[in-house]
């Protein structure tokens, strides 16, 4: 069996968000591999809304992104799954957007989600579907001292702030939905998404990284 987890968070404010792009990515999958056949049903006791397609699970969490790990869990001790048989698919703000990445194991990168199902599985085995949102306009980095001369404490305040406002901005952007001038590129990152797991499903995960790396 396979676990197939689209990432994102609950309700309407956050629909079609670039952070929901794993939502969207697992519910085209479960139009095109279930066809009319495939029911979403809420399940309490996973914490999710759960799609079942022939021996593949199609699962969207319903509690927050940070606490994704709680849902993946339960559902892998119920029906006794290993961490290599779960698949995730969640935003990665550095791929540009449209560009799809095919990884297993590995950290977090920073993801909130990601790091939760860690954190909850205790394994990194488990393979990701990293679907590029690009950075938008977000500082492409922390800036280096201003002044050689500057005092130690002024430094690490400077530091401070300047990593505060870029976090902030991650998470501003991450929440923000796609632009218009953005929906080619995002109805591309769909479409490549849903068969890039098509073909991991069919061929396996070896045959879609070189098709989709």
């Amino acid at each position: 069996m396979h676990l197939i987890i689209g990432l994102g968070n609950p309700g309407g404010e956050y629909k079609d968000t670039r952070h929901n792009i794993g939502f969207m990515v697992v519910e085209k999958l479960a139009k095109e591999i279930g066809r009319d056949t495939v029911v979403w049903e809420e399940k309490d006791k996973f914490k999710s809304v759960i799609a079942r397609a022939g021996d593949v699970l199609l699962v969207k969490p319903i509690i927050f992104m940070n606490n994704s790990g709680l849902a993946v869990s339960s559902i892998v001790q119920f029906y006794k799954l290993k961490p290599d048989d779960v698949w995730v698919i969640h935003d990665d703000i550095d791929l540009p957007l449209g560009k799809i990445r095919i990884r297993t194991g590995g950290g977090s990168a920073g993801h909130n989600g990601i790091e939760s199902i860690m954190k909850e599985l205790k394994s990194d085995t488990f393979v990701r579907f990293r679907m590029g949102i690009g950075r938008g306009k977000l500082f492409g980095h922390i800036s280096k001292d201003h002044d050689e001369g500057e005092e130690p404490y002024r430094k690490e305040k400077r530091a401070f702030l300047e990593k505060r406002m870029y976090h902030g901005s991650i998470v501003d952007f991450v929440l923000s939905r796609f632009t218009q001038g953005e929906a080619g590129a995002l109805k591309h990152l769909i479409k490549n998404g849903t068969e890039a797991v098509r073909v991991a499903l069919k061929d396996g995960i070896d045959r879609a990284m070189t098709r989709f790396n």
